[in-house]
């Protein structure tokens, strides 16, 4: 799924002589490697470059290794997982099921026990080392090895790729300690949980309030996990028949079909079940119908607001008017994070109007020039969210532009899989994809498999390189406003919206028709190749 960051907590003392050198770079953990051999061979000639060893990656790899291409992976940190080897923020886990959020592949699931149905990122450090071990992946990765850049040559009709030749991840203490975390989303919820019980004070800086729905956390038994493997193939199938990835979907009813105690019921059904459920499978206008959301949020916002003692911080934390349409952003996963603002010892801090202005050395220092002493600062502002893990990359197109640069008034890709200019390169849960609309193993696995059948019938056809049409790519961008003017995504910034990157367009990045569609669509595409890519072909032979 491409190298995703958090930064790492950042400590402050006024003690230090020294400014410590913070990694904030992929180009900052690229390594200079003494093997040359195998996936350090120089000038390694191959069939498939993977980038990225996460979910995505190494799906790949073994998809196309199964089928006989000498496949690598390059990998910028030192291990595979992902995010899950870069995320390392206390209380981070992952906001999607299991089994929906693992392999398919038997092999793998048959000899893998969770211990919860919400893994933490150790436990999928530990799933990812168990993948290792059934298919071995790490053979075919060369590790903290960063591409800086790449260029597609139509006449060999092959892309040559440069690199730039470890993380220590370590438990911070914060006991006894003045402890602040700046942002409301994912990471800032999940370390606000982390750090509440611990800390000796907590100030959590808040822009946007974060519409937080239950996790509904539960211990996994062996013996639960072994009784539901026989149904696995039939979910893994299921999965890819919802919306969103999940095993489960939409009710088939629009909101106002139902009476309001019919509605309550069918809320108090899914808040109780927890997960993703109070937002992909309630009612199927939820996204769509301004007074439909309004009705969803109330019920959120009355669950929310019973949990928070202070009326001061009730008001905050859930406005009684709703600061954006329910689930415009994608929810986050909560167990305690109301709860902690019971704590005497945490405390939130508003800056939609009053924001932070600076870092002083002994704290944070607010626009109107307020200071807040603290000892350890958790900087949970995101990342350059869908497009960054492409445009980071160095990629030139075979016109000799840089696709940082074509990117800037927004993306263009033709299918959510390729980009025009670029021959035979393809992206897997990047932009124009359904992506952060949907469970990530799921739409990795249609995508995968997309793009191995495309590989194969390249080959199969004495094709060199296939080229998405620039006609394409602009069909398929209109396709994805229109998707997405249909809903309620386009009313607020968010990462639907291409996040909050200064002066990065303001658009929308994901396929808002679900993954059903989204197959349909691209199948179609794949069976009539010639209409949306240029199909060049070897020249014969004399």
């Amino acid at each position: 799924m491409g190298s995703i960051q958090d930064p790492e907590p950042v400590s402050i003392s006024p003690s230090l002589s020294t400014p410590k050198k913070f990694s904030t770079s992929l180009t900052d953990y690229s390594t200079t490697h003494s093997t040359k051999t195998g996936p350090y061979a120089e000038d390694l000639d191959i069939d498939a470059l993977i980038v990225g060893a996460g979910f995505a990656g190494i799906f790949m790899l073994k998809t196309l290794r199964d089928r006989g291409l000498r496949t690598i992976i390059f990998e910028a940190g030192n291990d595979i997982g992902g995010t899950w080897r870069w995320n390392c923020y206390p209380g981070a886990a992952v906001d999607s099921e299991v089994p929906e959020y693992e392999f398919s592949w038997p092999e793998v699931y048959e000899t893998w026990n969770w211990k919860s149905n919400y893994p933490t990122y150790q436990e999928l450090r530990e799933y990812f080392d168990h993948v290792d071990r059934v298919i071995g992946v790490k053979k075919d990765c060369a590790f903290n090895s960063v591409v800086v850049g790449a260029e597609f040559d139509t006449g060999s009709g092959k892309w040559s790729v440069r690199t730039a030749d470890g993380r220590v991840n370590s438990e911070i203490d914060v006991r006894d300690k003045r402890c602040a975390v700046i942002g409301t989303g994912a990471s800032g919820v999940q370390i606000t949980q982390a750090w509440g019980p611990v800390a000796a004070s907590l100030k959590i800086f808040q822009r946007t309030p974060n519409l937080a729905i239950p996790m509904r956390r539960r211990p996994l038994s062996t013996e639960e996990q072994g009784r539901s493997k026989k149904f696995y193939p039939e979910l893994f199938r299921y999965r890819e028949t919802s919306f969103a990835g999940f095993l489960y979907d939409w009710a088939e009813k629009n909101t106002f079909d139902d009476t309001a105690a019919e509605r309550e019921a069918l809320y108090e059904k899914v808040w109780n079940e927890g997960g993703f459920r109070f937002w992909v499978s309630i009612y199927k206008d939820n996204l769509l119908n301004r007074e439909a959301n309004k009705e969803s949020y109330n019920f959120w916002c009355k669950k929310v607001r019973s949990r928070i003692g202070d009326p001061v911080l009730r008001e905050k934390l859930a406005p009684k008017e709703m600061p954006h349409y329910f689930g415009v952003k994608r929810p986050c996963l909560e167990t305690s994070y109301y709860e902690q603002f019971n704590r005497e010892s945490v405390d939130l801090v508003d800056i939609k109007e009053n924001p932070i202005s600076h870092f002083s050395e002994t704290g944070i220092v607010l626009q109107d020039g307020t200071e807040h002493e603290v000892d350890v600062v958790a900087v949970a502002t995101g990342f350059d969210v869908v497009t960054g893990v492409m445009t980071q990359l160095g990629l030139k197109s075979i016109e000799g532009e840089s696709l940082e640069k074509e990117w800037v008034p927004g993306a263009q890709t033709y299918l959510g899989l390729t980009v025009s200019g670029y021959p035979n390169m393809f992206h897997i849960y990047g932009a124009h994809g359904p992506t952060l609309l949907s469970n990530g193993p799921t739409t990795v696995a249609v995508q995968g498999r997309w793009i191995a059948d495309t590989i194969a019938k390249i080959e199969a056809n004495g094709v060199k390189y296939i080229n998405p049409k620039k006609e394409a790519s602009e069909k398929w961008k209109k396709h994805i406003l229109e998707l997405n003017e249909m809903t309620l995504f386009p009313t607020t910034t968010s990462t639907y919206m291409g996040g909050t990157i200064p002066g990065k367009v303001y658009e929308p990045v994901c396929y808002a028709g679900g993954i059903p569609a989204y197959v349909r669509e691209t199948r179609e595409a794949l069976d009539n190749w010639e209409e949306g890519f240029d199909v060049v072909r070897e020249a014969a032979k004399l």
